[in-house]
This record gives structure tokens, C-alpha cells and sequence, in this order.
């Protein structure tokens, strides 16, 4: 068998002329001869080392390309192994090696020299610049780092002096000169520098071109190798859960077999006592009738006359009542032995054999979803939840995923902040970041260093909010008779007036607009009191009219609801609207002492009703607003608080003691802002409904809205809308 890029060929001789099959594997020419004519084969020969089938060229394999270098690492081999082995070495210059062994080799003339031919050498002018080395181990080591291949020569008559150095691309053979001026006049001759350096670029390109692909290749093995660890993650997860539901399955049916051997035990111990009883009755029954009967013969066998007769009555009369007795029972025993029991197993086997499945699916990062919190804020915990899905969609209910979360700032020198994972083992994960800067952020998901759907994501982190810094408004802006504010998506103030319309104000204070006017037409209004905005929408509680219009931002009018009347859909002026997360319209029906909860349409869906006792008790409920979990704050008299109600209507809480509140607003982190129209202020509660601040010197506040974009607080003023900046 032919050895590859070594020394040796078959029969373990040394390379000979080695030839380079398609596949780059090397053998000595006579190997090749030698394996092909083995094969059978004239067309295909199979290469011993790769097994890949190479067509055998026309020519044979006389015609596959030399392999020079190798011939030459063969050459300097066989040179070296005779140094390194110490063995003795007749020099090649004597004729018949006559003075001896040789001691040293000329790398250019490739001979090996003994002392006599070596100093003939080295005095010799054409040989004096040739290297010398010491036949050792010091010798080999100058030998590998001097010796350079051979110049190869013609092989054609008369051309042996001509060194090869023009190819003929044509016949893609190695010339020389006067073959290419002969021979070879005809065909494409380049020098041999040429070709070489074209097809150096072309090896070049190729190694690149190589390079990229083992980087491909290396990075699909990484994902291979990441794919076999989460497959063992994967198995280990899957007979977990295996292990678990059997082991569940084993605990329900032991369960179940010591509650139907109780149940039989009881069945069993009740049928006993049954029995037992009605033993012992029989029992008795037999000795009463045997103490009788033993009383009658002993009479009847040893008594007088006067014995006989002062007992002869009564023995007869307590048989026949015994007798009796026994004729009134059933002789019958009470219970029946049969338990039976139905553990049929024909219907569960089959069942309990097809208990259970296996899928075979993939984790796909760009279906897994992910949710968080709305707000952002600097110096605040920010929890993003993660729900892996499969590429179909499904979720996938294992853990063992690499997740990974970052939160990168557009601004600050692109700080990053990089988020801590909890994985719940079922699917799902919290990442948990904490930005440290303000300003446009990019969220980045990964799983398995993948994104995960909608990822990257922007988001903006806000500044962190200190309200107690509240004092001096920043705005004042002319307003006559302003009951209550809104804040539109550009900064636009719609304040309502108790002169029948709404004004619209720019973010400068300067009016832009008037909408509406006296009267009870669609769009007009009478003492309006309250206003909510969403989108390009307005809501107002039109509080003389006892309605609630639908207007656009222009003030168009596209609906309006409502009636005088304390029916259900119907108001006793009404003074504040708001609209909920699910487009829901909460309205303050004030007279009615109620609120009332409606459809976007208007159709009513529930009633919050004051006129109850204890928590759902209150009157004249005014100003109203939701907190960042969806609860419904209402600002009510009497008693002066802030009660707090589920959006399906449940109590949940109340905070603040208020004078007379009018307006309230709540930010995105639950702080409220409810403006006291007899205590003329605003007073700040946090979260947990504990006041923290208040802004003074207000006359008669009514209705109180946040700027969502920075968090400057409006309030209705009498006569002005002042502006409190954070």
C-alpha cells in the first residue's frame, strides 16, 4: 500500500519520481503502476488514503504531475537519515571509494566527501563557496536549512544542458528554451517565473477563499456543538419531566389503591357488624328459647301438681311470645358475602401505553416574544419577560437557553448596559436592567446569539422624577373660567371653560384655537367640566347638557351619549371623562353620585354606585384617573378622599384627606396630583398613597393634567392654566 508524504513507497522503499493524484494524496510513480494494474481498472483508480475515485489519465499515471517538492523532501530525507544513523559512508568522489568513509557532505554537489576529497574540494576555486557539513546531527540541521532543490534540465537529445524554464500551457509541460522555439513554437509558452506567480495568485485566492469556508465551517461546528449541548439539555429536561409524570402517575394509582382498599376494608368491616348483630340476636333468641324449654322440662319431669300449675302459665305464654319474636325477623342473613370490585384494565392499558409524547421541534429566537414594563427610567429596574416559542410557533415549555439582554445608549459614548437573566426553567426568562443614562436607548435580545422578535428595540430611558422640587410655575397662561385640561401629543393645552367651549393653546401659551360654542347642538356645550385625549380624539364631559361629546382634535363633532336622568346610560352632570387601556370611557356622574363605566361607542357596561355604605359609599365623586395597574382613583366629597376601584368596580383601597378634591392625575409611576379646590393646592401622593408634597398659593383649582412627554404637571387655575416643569 502506497504511504503518503513520507519516504518511503511500497515495499517500504523510498519515493521514487512521486506523482500527485486529484485528491493532492502523493505516491511514487511504481506504487501507482503497481496499484493500478491490482485494481483491474484501466478507467478508475481509488485513491488508498481518501477513497476518492479518480479517473485514470490517458497516458497513465505517467501523466499525473510531479510532485517535486515532496521528490525533493525525500531526497534531503534519505540524506539526513544517513548522517543522523551513524552508518558508514563511502565517499562519492573516489573511484570505488578507495580513501575511505566519508566525513563530510557538499550541499550544492550533494556528495558525500571523504577528508582527502574534501580538502581537494574546498582548495578547488569552482567549489570554494560551496556548504560543507560535519556528517552529525549539528550537520543535518545545516543541511535542511541549505540544501535547495535541484534545477531541473531537458530531457530531450542534445538538450541536457537547457534548464527548464518556459511552460507550455498548450501541453502543459515544463520546456526549455530552444523546446519552445521548436517543438513547442506554435503553442502558448510562458517563462516559468510567469505561470509560477499566476498561479501563486490563484493558491492565494484559494487559501482566502479557504479560510472563509473553515470559518463558515468553524462556526456551523460551534452551532453544532451548542445544537448537541441544548439536545442533551433538551433529553435531561424531557426525562425530567418523563420521571416526574410517571412518577405522579405511580403516586395517583397508590393513592388510589389505598383508597379502594379502605373502601373495601369499610365494606367489609360494616357487612361484618351487620352480620355480628344479627349473630348475637339469633344467639339470644336461641337461648331465651332453650332456658324455656330446659324451665318446661324439668317441670314437666320432677314438679308436684301445685308447682305445675303455679308455673304452668307463664312458661307457656313467654315461649309463644319468643316464638313469636323469631317469626317477626328474618332468618335470612342481613348482608351478602359478594364484594365486588371493577378494576378493569382491558380500556387503560392500551391508554396508559400511549401515555405520553415526544416532538421533535427547534427553538426559534425570531418567534420567542418578549414584554416589559412601558416606562423606562434612569436608576430604575426595568424587567423584561421572554417567552421562547418553537419555529412553529408554539411556546416551548424547557429552560437551558443562552438568553442574553443589553441596553446600549444612543448618546453617552454608546454606554451599555447588560441586563441579569433569570430562567424559570419553563420557557420563560426576566432579564432585569437598570440604565444609569437618560435618552435614546437600543434594546438587544438574544437567544442562542439570535434575536428574538422585534429585537433590536428603541427606547427612550427618562430622567428620574423628583417632585418635591415642585414650587413656582414655570407657565402662566390667560385662561377665563377653566374647569378642566388636556395635554395633546404635541404639546397642544386644551383647557374646557365655564364659557361653554374649549380653548386651545400652543406649547407657548398662545391661543390657537376656539371650539364650540352655547348651546345644546352637537359641538356646542354648556359649563363643560372635564376633557381626555387620545390620539386625535377628543372626549368632554359636556356637564349642562348631561352628556358626553366625541370631537376631533379640530373639534369636528363625531358622537356624543348620554342624558338628565339616573337611569343606566343616563347623567346628572357629568364632570370628568377619562378613557381606560382597552379604549373603555369612565365618566364622573356627579349629582348621580356614581360613576359609570361605557363601550368607546357609548353603550353602558358598568356602574360604580356611591349611594352603597362603607367603601362604596361616596358623593359628588369629581375628578378621576388610572393608575399604571388599570385601578380607577376617584376624587369624591364627602367624604373628602381618593378611592381606589378595580376596573371591574371592586373597593380596593382609599388614601388623602383632600379639601373639597376637584381634578387628579397619575403619572406612569403611580405618583397622583389632585388638586383641592377649598384648599387651594395641589397635593403629591406616592405609590402607596402617602402625601410627599404640596404646591401652595393656587385659587380654586379645578381640573389637573402630565404632560406624558416630560411630566409637567397642568392645573386649571382660576383664571389661568399654570405649568409646574419637573
Amino acid at each position: 500500500m502506497p504511504t503518503p508524504h513520507g519516504n518511503i513507497g511500497a515495499n517500504e522503499q523510498p519515493y521514487k519520481d512521486p506523482r500527485t493524484l486529484p485528491c493532492l494524496h502523493s505516491f511514487c510513480l511504481q506504487c501507482l503502476h503497481h496499484e493500478i494494474e491490482k485494481s483491474g481498472s484501466q478507467q478508475i483508480f481509488q485513491c488508498p488514503i481518501c477513497e476518492r475515485n479518480t479517473s485514470i489519465p490517458v497516458g497513465g499515471a505517467s501523466v499525473l504531475p510531479q510532485n517535486l517538492h515532496l521528490g525533493f523532501e525525500v531526497e534531503v530525507a534519505g540524506y539526513t537519515s544517513q548522517m543522523m544513523n551513524n552508518n558508514e559512508v563511502c565517499c562519492d568522489e573516489c573511484v570505488d571509494g578507495r580513501n575511505g568513509l566519508a566525513e563530510v557532505f557538499c550541499c550544492m554537489c550533494r556528495q558525500f566527501l571523504c577528508k582527502l576529497c574534501r580538502d581537494h574540494h574546498s582548495s578547488s576555486r569552482r567549489f570554494s563557496k560551496h556548504k560543507i557539513v560535519l556528517l552529525d546531527q549539528e550537520g543535518a540541521r545545516q543541511l535542511h536549512a541549505t540544501m535547495k532543490p535541484r534545477d531541473h534540465y531537458c530531457s530531450r537529445p542534445n538538450h541536457e544542458e537547457n534548464k527548464l524554464n518556459f511552460y507550455c500551457e498548450t501541453c502543459s509541460l515544463l520546456v526549455c528554451l530552444h523546446c519552445s522555439t521548436a517543438t513547442h513554437k506554435t503553442h502558448t509558452v510562458k517563462e516559468i517565473c510567469t505561470v509560477a506567480k499566476t498561479h501563486q495568485m490563484k493558491i492565494t485566492e484559494a487559501l482566502e477563499d479557504a479560510k472563509e469556508v473553515v470559518a463558515k465551517l468553524t462556526g456551523a461546528m460551534d452551532e453544532n456543538n451548542k445544537m448537541m449541548k441544548q439536545v442533551e439539555i433538551s433529553k435531561q429536561t424531557a426525562s425530567l419531566a418523563i420521571n416526574k409524570a410517571f412518577e405522579i402517575l405511580q403516586q395517583t394509582l397508590e393513592e388510589r389503591k389505598k383508597t379502594l382498599l379502605s373502601e373495601l376494608e369499610a365494606i367489609s368491616l360494616s357487612k361484618t357488624t351487620a352480620l355480628t348483630l344479627q349473630k348475637e340476636q339469633f344467639e339470644k333468641m336461641v337461648g331465651d328459647i332453650g332456658h324455656y324449654t330446659d324451665m318446661a322440662s324439668q317441670i314437666l319431669q320432677t314438679h308436684t301438681d301445685h308447682e305445675i300449675v303455679a308455673l304452668g302459665g307463664l312458661i307457656p305464654t313467654e315461649m309463644q311470645a319468643t316464638l313469636e319474636r323469631v317469626q317477626t325477623i328474618s332468618l335470612t342473613p342481613n348482608q351478602h358475602y359478594n364484594i365486588t370490585v371493577s378494576v378493569q384494565t382491558d380500556d387503560l392499558i392500551p391508554k396508559l401505553l400511549k401515555f405520553g409524547n415526544l416532538f421533535e421541534f427547534y427553538l426559534s429566537a425570531s418567534s420567542s416574544t418578549w414584554m416589559s414594563t412601558s416606562v423606562v427610567k434612569v436608576g430604575t429596574r426595568y424587567d423584561v419577560k421572554i417567552q421562547s416559542k418553537t419555529s412553529e410557533g408554539a411556546e416551548y415549555r424547557y429552560g437551558g437557553v443562552e438568553v442574553k439582554g443589553e441596553m446600549r445608549s444612543k448618546t453617552h459614548n454608546g454606554a451599555v448596559v447588560y441586563g441579569e437573566v433569570e430562567d424559570h426553567r419553563d420557557g420563560t426568562y426576566t432579564i432585569t436592567l437598570t440604565p444609569q443614562t437618560a435618552g435614546p436607548h437600543q434594546l438587544l435580545i438574544t437567544m442562542d446569539g439570535q434575536n428574538v422578535q422585534n429585537s433590536p428595540n428603541d427606547l427612550d430611558v427618562r430622567p428620574k422624577r423628583d417632585y418635591r422640587i415642585l414650587c413656582n410655575a414655570q407657565q402662566v397662561i390667560q385662561c377665563n373660567k377653566p374647569r378642566g385640561v388636556a395635554i395633546f401629543d404635541n404639546g397642544d393645552i386644551y383647557v374646557v371653560s365655564e364659557n361653554h367651549c374649549i380653548y386651545v393653546f400652543d406649547q407657548t401659551g398662545q391661543m390657537k384655537n376656539t371650539i364650540g360654542s352655547s348651546g345644546s347642538g352637537n359641538g356646542q356645550f354648556s359649563y363643560p367640566s372635564g376633557i381626555s385625549i387620545k390620539g386625535d380624539v377628543l372626549y368632554v364631559a359636556d356637564s349642562g347638557n348631561h352628556r358626553v361629546q366625541k370631537l376631533t382634535s379640530s373639534g369636528k363633532f363625531l358622537h356624543k351619549f348620554g342624558q338628565l336622568g339616573s337611569g343606566q346610560g343616563q347623567f346628572f352632570c357629568p364632570v370628568s371623562v377619562i378613557i381606560d387601556y382597552n379604549n373603555k370611557l369612565i365618566v364622573s356622574d356627579h349629582n348621580n353620585h356614581r360613576i359609570q363605566i361605557f363601550n368607546e361607542n357609548g353603550g353602558w357596561l358598568l356602574t360604580i354606585d356611591g349611594n352603597g355604605s362603607g367603601n362604596y359609599s361616596f358623593e359628588h365623586p369629581w375628578g378621576l384617573a388610572l393608575d399604571p395597574q388599570g385601578n380607577i382613583h376617584v376624587a369624591s366629597r364627602r367624604p373628602n378622599t381618593i378611592k381606589v376601584f378595580t376596573k371591574e368596580g371592586v373597593y380596593v383601597t382609599m388614601y388623602g384627606d383632600p379639601n373639597h378634591p376637584g381634578g387628579i392625575a397619575i403619572d406612569d409611576e403611580g405618583y397622583s396630583f389632585v388638586s383641592e379646590y377649598s384648599g387651594n393646592c395641589l397635593s403629591i401622593y406616592d405609590p402607596e398613597g402617602n402625601k410627599i408634597h404640596t404646591v401652595g398659593n393656587l385659587k380654586n383649582p379645578y381640573g389637573t393634567a402630565l404632560d406624558p412627554r416630560d411630566g409637567s404637571v397642568f392645573i386649571a387655575n382660576c383664571n389661568t392654566v399654570l405649568k409646574y416643569c419637573v
